[in-house]
């Protein structure tokens, strides 16, 4: 993988998002050449197909639902577009190291305390899907294998559990961070290099480029 900062791995995968989410509706050459960007962005940054394709599965299936309704033309080209997106925000987020969430976070032009919700929300995620994971092995231990198994398994109760663990968890976790000094600000450098920033400019200038001609065409 390129070695790229993560500010600018956010940064670029924002432009991509931006600009194919402000494409006019059929422009499909454009749409093509977002898709063709994201593809590479994907590649870039080495994500594994597998949990992507988990992921576009489970997304596209709620999207569909609400965009069938507009019109099997208008809905092609939302579900492509919104494919794009997910495409590129879901490779960023799969490759993203742990616990690194709040340096990306850092150079965006957002208001402290949403940039300080945002992070919470991303280590409780992290929590979460840890408590999932311990969860599953236990079952597995208890001779529970498979996926009807693991449905058998996961009841009510069994979701219930699951939320006051990372809860509690998460309670303990934000606790340790007041105690070592944490008072809402993001302890990390949020400046671009000069050449960072000269291909931060060239992909906003490509992106708002695209953008214009697909209302030209």
């Amino acid at each position: 993988m390129l070695k790229l900062t993560l500010p600018l791995r956010l940064h670029f995968s924002l432009v991509i998002v931006v600009g194919a989410a402000l494409l006019q509706y059929h422009a499909w050459l454009c749409l093509g050449i977002y898709g063709a960007i994201a593809l590479c962005w994907g590649l870039i940054l080495r994500v594994k197909l597998p949990k992507l394709a988990g992921l576009l599965g489970i997304e596209l299936v709620f999207l569909s639902f609400m965009a069938l309704p507009l019109g099997w033309e208008r809905a092609s080209f939302l579900l492509v577009r919104s494919l794009i997106c997910l495409v590129t925000m879901n490779s960023f987020l799969l490759t993203l190291p742990p616990h690194s969430f709040g340096i990306a976070l850092k150079t965006l032009p957002a208001p402290a305390p949403i940039k300080a919700n945002l992070l919470l929300a991303g280590q409780y995620l992290e929590i979460l899907l840890d408590e999932v994971t311990q969860m599953q092995r236990s079952a597995q231990l208890r001779g529970l294998n498979g996926g009807a198994a693991w449905l058998r398994y996961t009841s009510a109760a069994m979701i219930g559990a699951l939320y006051l663990r990372s809860l509690d968890r998460a309670e303990r976790v934000y606790t340790a961070m007041i105690i070592r000094g944490y008072d809402g600000q993001l302890p990390v450098d949020g400046t671009f290099k000069p050449k960072e920033r000269f291909f931060l400019f060239l992909a906003w200038a490509i992106a708002i480029s695209l953008t214009i001609t697909s209302y030209q065409i």
